[in-house]
């Protein structure tokens, strides 16, 4: 396979709107299929290498089971178990990496890496989250949405909490999948400015959470505190008390509009658990649909006709 053919899946804008809804059919079939316990094994004899130097509970276990589920095998690194963690260049593991296996996810801290190890990879290379972006979890929110409401083309969608790499990459899904984004986050904790920008049209930028949720189809947040800034925490916690999402917050939404969470969520911090364990919560399904979309995924990036 030659590096002009591959496709990496870097950002929501790596794949066109039409490639997206594709994928996003085919996690749906894929779920059912699984639901039927039928075997689907398109991907045996193929490897996933999974590049973590960053924790993860959901992204591991989705891409390694997954994998499985597909008939393929994964091999998991954590830092300490390649050169990458003794100062060989990215682009050195990505060219050696690359020719051994069929697929590359990495989950990192620093998005440049990410695109540095696919520049000079000649395989698929899925960024399974940067401090920038985590196009996965976004695959399977959209899918969350569209299996419990319908289309999301023309809804309105709001992120309360922090301008991190989620809303980032919330920034990136109203452009894809033309939905209206309201983004309420306190001064200081914008999303990207040039996502901001890119998105002018699809989204406004907030202060105030009531106004934001007010006939909002979908609720979204995540953590106040984010891998790598626990010790900005207290601070955090200050700034973020008025942008909980509570259930005065939800009732402003419309009433069969949905809340999702990427997970870990800390009850009593950025939703009561009145939200996330109550009846509109889509959470358990959206993290479940991590599996599918990433299977639909991983089979697009391999199997592109």
């Amino acid at each position: 396979m030659t590096s002009m053919k591959t496709r990496h899946f870097l950002s929501l804008f790596d794949l066109t709107p039409a490639e997206l809804r594709s994928v996003l059919r085919r996690a749906a079939e894929l779920k059912a299929l699984r639901r039927r316990g039928e075997r689907h094994a398109p991907l045996a004899q193929k490897v996933l290498g999974m590049i973590f130097e960053k924790a993860s509970t959901r992204t591991r276990i989705s891409f390694e089971a997954g994998m499985a589920q597909l008939g393929g095998s994964s091999i998991f690194l954590a830092p300490r178990d390649t050169q990458l963690g003794r100062g060989e260049p990215i682009e050195d593991t990505a060219r050696v990496l690359s020719g051994m296996v069929d697929l590359v996810m990495i989950r990192t801290f620093g998005h440049a890496l990410v695109e540095r190890f696919a520049s000079c990879s000649g395989v698929p290379v899925i960024n399974g989250l940067t401090d920038y972006n985590h196009p996965c979890q976004l695959l399977a929110d959209m899918q969350s949405f569209i299996e419990h409401r319908g289309e999301i083309r023309g809804k309105t969608v709001t992120w309360i909490g922090d301008g991190n790499n989620m809303c980032n990459s919330y920034l990136e899904a109203a452009c894809q999948f033309e939905f209206q984004l309201r983004v309420a986050v306190p001064p200081g904790y914008e999303p990207d400015a040039e996502l901001l920008k890119r998105a002018a049209g699809r989204a406004v930028l907030l202060r105030d959470p009531m106004a934001a949720a007010k006939d909002a189809d979908l609720i979204a947040t995540d953590v106040w505190t984010s891998m790598g800034k626990e010790e900005e925490r207290q601070r955090r916690l200050r700034d973020f008390a008025p942008y909980q999402v509570t259930a005065h917050i939800m009732a402003q939404a419309q009433p069969d509009a949905i809340f999702l969470h990427c997970l870990p969520a800390h009850r009593g911090e950025e939703v009561s658990a009145e939200v996330i364990d109550g009846p509109q919560s889509r959470v358990w399904d959206e993290a479940e649909n991590r599996l599918h979309a990433q299977k639909a995924l991983m089979e697009f990036l391999l199997q592109p006709d």
